[in-house]
């Protein structure tokens, strides 16, 4: 049996995301973010897009309130952007399934593709580098791959998070999958920030006008 605080926290999150799907609410004024990973990895390159997620959940208060939800396999937190509501996801599935986990909790909110960034690594950016994509292919990125077609759309807002390439195309897997180094890791802190900066700064600017996928 879970701890009480723990019990607690995942009754409370079930009602409201009950409530958040009943309720009627103004076009465009919730958003899913939802940062691609591996569970259980929470270090290594791939799963960078979960790291910023967690910086995100602290800028916006609420780090302590993720809860396990099954029906979409994945940790959800929800928070209050001025007259927005975020719901913040962090999939429990693979990456290969992370779509799975997203477009179910899209259905349960009542959100489109255009409604949900993903957040995720990108290799063909050196690390520190950010760019908000707004929709297209995957370019070979197995997470939002699987998220465009759990979804059926490539609309999907992305900020992608430069981990670098290796300059041998062998050593690509274990670069991905493995954890930042020591040096890498002092980039860390300030490449979360600014990550957090461009998001929120980003759904407030369309928070503020009708949705149009731009």
């Amino acid at each position: 049996m879970p701890p009480p605080g723990l019990w607690r926290a995942g009754l409370w999150l079930s009602r409201a995301m009950s409530r958040c799907v009943l309720e009627p609410r103004p076009p465009g004024k919730r958003w899913l973010v939802a940062g691609l990973g591996n569970p259980g990895l929470p270090g290594t390159r791939h799963s960078v897009g979960m790291a910023v997620l967690g910086q995100l959940a602290r800028r916006l208060g609420v780090a302590e309130s993720w809860a396990r939800d099954r029906r979409c396999a994945a940790d959800l937190a929800l928070a209050s952007l001025g007259d927005a509501q975020l719901v913040l996801l962090r999939p429990r599935r693979l990456m290969n399934a992370n779509g799975r986990s997203v477009a179910r909790a899209a259905e349960l909110f009542g959100l489109t593709a255009e409604e949900v960034y993903l957040v995720h690594d990108e290799l063909d950016k050196p690390l520190g580098k950010l760019a908000l994509k707004l929709g297209g292919s995957a370019r070979g990125h197995n997470g939002v791959r699987s998220c465009i077609s759990c979804l059926n759309s490539n609309a999907m807002p992305r900020l992608r998070v430069g981990i670098g390439r290796p300059t041998h195309p062998d050593a690509v897997q274990t670069h991905v999958l493995g954890c930042f180094s020591p040096c890498e890791q002092e980039l860390l802190p300030p490449l979360l920030e600014r990550a957090t900066d461009l998001l929120l700064d980003h759904i407030r600017e369309r928070s503020q006008r009708p949705l149009s996928g731009t």
